[in-house]
């Protein structure tokens, strides 16, 4: 409540809405594409929560922070490895799209439907559409844990450390291997919730992109012993 960060994501809420009621409206080739760009929006999420994680780090050491202090992490000086990391996740989320397409492809060949029911129908009312639902979520599921793995300690840790890239994901790898209860049940709570904050054209975004940023910043700082990395830096 003290770092209103929901007050950044209120208008970028409504850029992501409109681009998915243009999706659905054209139809054609791009209405296939409409759940795998929704759901992949949480692949990007460890990127909009670095606002998040440089206000609690600003809180956290006692210095004046507001939302207007959301945009500093590009001051931070790990920039270019946050960057680099940012790119990955970019990277895995074109994958996702693409992978996700070929699959639509493999399963319904090359058809385009006409309107958002003559979709819903086929895929809810024949084998093809059922197998794509199950691979589909399948695979969307290991591109999430990939994400999870990669992400969920490093890239708060380079807004916190002046570290490598390299050294940050391998933290995030280990933290996950030598924690999995924890992981799949944070795993678990970021999905359903993500789920809820979409539900309502995205508006409950607002609220839950905030909550799961914070969180992931504290769940960093009871994973990662800090003051041993940063003393090693020294």
């Amino acid at each position: 409540m003290e770092m209103r960060g929901d007050l950044i994501f209120v208008g970028l809420i409504y850029v992501l809405v409109g681009l998915v009621a243009a999706t659905a409206i054209m139809g054609g080739a791009l209405l296939p594409l409409l759940f795998p760009i929704v759901a992949g929006v949480g692949l990007l999420g460890p990127i909009a929560a670095l606002g998040f994680y440089e206000m609690a780090r600003r809180r956290e050491s006692g210095l004046h922070s507001n939302w207007q202090h959301f945009l500093d992490v590009r001051k931070r000086p790990g920039i270019d490895e946050i960057s680099a990391v940012a790119a990955l996740l970019l990277g895995i989320f074109v994958a996702w799209i693409f992978v996700a397409s070929a699959l639509y492809i493999a399963l319904f060949g090359w058809w385009e439907p006409d309107s958002i029911g003559a979709f819903v129908s086929r895929v809810f009312t024949t084998p093809e559409g059922w197998a794509l639902i199950v691979i589909g979520n399948a695979i969307g599921l290991a591109f999430s844990a990939l994400v999870l793995g990669l992400s969920v300690v490093s890239l708060p840790m380079l807004v916190d450390c002046d570290i490598s890239a390299s050294e940050a994901v391998s933290t995030s790898w280990r933290a996950v291997r030598e924690n999995p209860g924890v992981m799949l049940r944070w795993g678990i709570i970021v999905a359903a919730l993500l789920v809820l904050g979409s539900i309502p054209l995205f508006v409950g975004l607002a609220v839950v992109l905030p909550w799961l940023g914070y969180a992931t910043w504290h769940l960093y700082t009871k994973l990662v012993d800090r003051s041993a990395i940063k003393s090693r830096r020294d």
